[in-house]
């Protein structure tokens, strides 16, 4: 007998390390696309409950049903991005059309540089460089758009099997947790909770700082003030450097027509004001959305970034909550909570 459960451990560890070994090479084959995986079960959580109500209440087909949700959200993606190059556009067709005045711009700004500092930024050695560091950024910026676009549409592909199967693959799921059903159930909100809160937070956190920028660019004289606010808004998406592709140029321009204080002052308040709202919107938002502490949201914003990149905003805090969760878990499960005295008087 004890030969035979010997027999049955040992099939069994080595079962397991055979899916572990398996489920590594795949996650690092598959690491590309973690950011597709990720978008698209945050959309899944995000529309479950109207799907099934659709599905399951008002009898609509499954298939047709996950294609019209994933047709909404090609929308809402493809507007944002439609109209900002629309406005961008015009801007851009002029600026190619008058490199003279540009390239003069750009000589009148290293000239300032120089008359302040003693160092010559534009010589011809700087403009070698920098045509040489263009030319090595572009491959990356077309490898980067290539991957945007397979995330996108693993993202999309991935969410059309959660809505059509999502029933079952929720099932097989909270069989294979080896938690009780009211653990499994404490995860299960906790997922919900950050991911709703997360997810919705970022385009109301979007909107924030495209109002803000737009009324700095207001206060400093920037011409079209609305639409680079607009502009702001939509890069306010992607994080770190996202507002700063916008705001940056626009104080870089004002200098070079000579508006020396409105270019200071614009730099100022983006770095200060711009720059920072978001992190205050954040944190309030999380907390009053799903009650989650700030320091939890900020080190989950560090984190996430590394780990999943823009996704991570998302999925960082969760998974530190998913720390202290799972922490109160095993405390819940596994310790040993028999005091000596309940012992004694047993």
């Amino acid at each position: 007998m004890n030969q035979f459960v010997f027999n049955q451990r040992l099939r069994q560890t080595l079962l397991l390390i055979i899916i572990i070994a398996i489920g590594i090479l795949l996650v690092a084959q598959l690491s590309s696309f973690i950011p597709g995986f990720l978008g698209g079960i945050t959309l899944y959580i995000l529309n479950r409950s109207l799907y099934m109500k659709l599905v399951y209440l008002k009898k609509w087909k499954k298939g047709w049903t996950a294609v019209l949700f994933i047709l909404g959200y090609l929308v809402l993606i493809s507007l944002p991005i439609y109209f900002s190059v629309t406005l961008i556009s015009p801007k851009i067709n002029e600026v190619l059309h008058k490199q003279d005045k540009i390239i003069a711009m750009v000589q009148q700004i290293s000239n300032l540089i120089q008359e302040k500092t003693g160092y010559e930024l534009l010589t011809g050695e700087t403009a070698k460089q920098l045509a040489g560091k263009m030319a090595a950024i572009l491959p990356r910026l077309l490898n980067s758009t290539a991957n945007i676009i397979a995330n996108i549409v693993m993202m999309f592909f991935l969410l059309y099997f959660l809505l059509v199967e999502g029933r079952s693959m929720e099932k097989s799921i909270s069989k294979i947790i080896p938690l009780q059903k009211h653990n499994v159930t404490a995860l299960t909100t906790e997922t919900k909770t950050m991911i709703k809160a997360n997810a919705l937070g970022i385009p109301i956190i979007s909107l924030i700082q495209g109002i803000t920028s737009a009324i700095g660019y207001w206060i400093f004289g920037v011409e079209d003030w609305g639409m680079w606010g607009f502009v702001t808004g939509v890069f306010a998406f992607f994080p770190i450097v996202g507002t700063t592709i916008i705001w940056l140029p626009l104080v870089i321009f004002l200098y070079a027509q000579g508006h020396t204080w409105p270019a200071t002052g614009l730099a100022i308040y983006s770095l200060l004001v711009t720059g920072n709202v978001d992190y205050l919107a954040r944190l309030s938002l999380m907390k009053k959305m799903g009650d989650v502490h700030p320091l939890v949201t900020i080190l989950g914003v560090i984190v996430g970034l590394s780990l999943f990149g823009f996704v991570g905003l998302v999925f960082g805090p969760l998974l530190i909550s998913y720390f202290l969760v799972l922490v109160k878990i095993y405390m819940n499960e596994f310790s040993d909570t028999t005091t000596p005295e309940s012992s004694d008087s047993d």
